[in-house]
């Protein structure tokens, strides 16, 4: 343990990156934090990262809130040495720490049942909190033992921006905790008196009020990408109808064999990484007016989370067994939508699937992804009669779609890959080769 503090600061976690929005602090002012925990959340132009304490010590000097935009290098909060003579650091389960912190708990006024503070606890606590703070003798609401009303927050930021007061709000989470949900059905109380408009006075067109929906950084930034990607790059679309009764054996077999759980994402990963060994020029780009060619194929995977959509990246998937694709791709998508992804899963892909075969969707055409030359967009399997030698049959299909970058990748060259691809899915063994 050091002698002198150490800052924490606003960390850069994109090229362009000049300003981060701090979410939520996972630890409260005055807590015991070690080296590599986790300590806040921030959201970027990309995802929202977890960044983790620089050093052990006592959390302090927090300098920036929730909600706050803050430009990179700014010192957020200092980490403090532990010395003699401190309060002894609270003892809690990584969950309890995190559902403290959530609440602006401080874990020195929780009693544990055993050695450390667990779950069970702190939710023990809050529910008392909060039959103490509803009790009918007590009006107004009594404010949470930690100064501040429980809620998640997202909740918080949703409340603040439509000028909701949480102290009117009954939560509905742990321990009366306000949910997003209890913020969007939270309902104004009625005026005393309606005014009516006189009876021989017709009323004026009637125009329909319209909501302004909040937008996070991550939804914005999402909207200009794809704004800026759609107007600038000209795309192409190549599609082709594939017969998936093969894929479908291979899955059903490879999840009897595997202790992962196999789905058909991580086998269209597996195909399109050989695919892409193969063919080289689609996991190119443009930048500058010139080629650059990637010798890693690495492959994004387009995730759906509350405030947009983010792409983590596989690396190396040519390189990767089936078993080793499907334990990354589960990974980075629980991360993905838990917040927790690090700058390092956001770079470096040279091409992109996204799939929404799960929703039902037969087929759709994506847009490109950045400065990447290719994307795939994946349809669902479902039964078709199709021709075979002369005679209607029922086979599952799927449909592929590949948009691509027309100053990277040729029609010809397009085709080329796309067949590759479909004949992989129609033939697995073809990766033996």
């Amino acid at each position: 343990m050091g002698t002198s503090a150490t800052n924490v600061i606003m960390p850069v976690l994109g090229m362009a990156q000049e300003t981060g929005r701090i979410i939520r602090w996972l630890k409260a002012e005055g807590q015991t934090v070690a080296q590599g925990e986790p300590l806040l959340e921030v959201e970027t132009d990309k995802a929202t990262a977890e960044i983790e304490s620089p050093a052990s010590g006592i959390l302090s000097r927090v300098t920036a809130k929730e909600g706050d935009e803050v430009p990179v290098a700014t010192v957020l909060a200092v980490i403090l040495p532990t010395e003699a003579g401190m309060p002894a650091p609270v003892a809690a389960s990584p969950v309890a720490a995190r559902i403290a912190a959530e609440h602006h708990l401080d874990l020195t006024l929780v009693k544990p049942e055993g050695g450390r503070v667990e779950k069970a606890d702190v939710l023990a606590y809050l529910e008392r909190a909060e039959k103490a703070a509803s009790a009918p003798d007590k009006e107004p609401r009594p404010a949470h033992p930690s100064g501040r009303i429980p809620a998640s927050p997202k909740a918080r930021r949703l409340a603040a921006e439509r000028g909701i007061d949480l102290t009117g709000l009954r939560g509905t989470g742990p321990g009366g905790a306000v949910q997003v949900a209890d913020v969007l059905n939270w309902m104004p109380e009625p005026s005393m008196a309606q005014p009516t408009l006189p009876s021989a006075i017709t009323p004026p067109d009637v125009v329909a009020e319209m909501e302004t929906l909040p937008l996070s950084r991550l939804g914005k930034i999402m909207a200009e990408r794809t704004t800026a990607t759609w107007t600038t790059v000209p795309h192409f679309y190549l599609l082709r109808d594939v017969n998936a009764s093969r894929l479908v054996a291979w899955r059903d077999s490879a999840q009897k064999q595997s202790s992962e759980k196999v789905t058909y994402t991580d086998l269209l990963l597996k195909l399109a990484a050989a695919a892409l060994r193969k063919h080289p020029r689609v996991r190119a780009s443009w930048a500058d007016g010139s080629l650059r060619l990637s010798q890693d194929v690495n492959i994004g995977l387009a995730v759906a989370v509350e405030d947009g959509l983010v792409v983590p990246v596989l690396r190396q998937v040519d390189r990767l067994s089936l078993d080793e694709i499907a334990a990354a791709r589960e990974d980075v998508v629980e991360r993905a939508r838990t917040g927790k992804l690090r700058p390092e899963d956001l770079s470096g892909g040279t091409f992109t699937i996204t799939n929404l075969g799960m929703y039902g969707v037969d087929v759709f055409n994506a847009i490109l992804n950045g400065s990447q030359a290719a994307i795939l967009a994946v349809g669902r399997i479902a039964e078709r009669v199709v021709p075979v030698n002369g005679q209607p049959v029922v086979r599952p299909m799927m449909t592929l779609s590949v948009s691509f970058d027309h100053r990277v990748v040729d029609g010809a060259r397009g085709a080329q890959f796309l067949e590759t691809l479909a004949d992989l899915i129609e033939e697995p063994l073809g990766l033996l080769s």
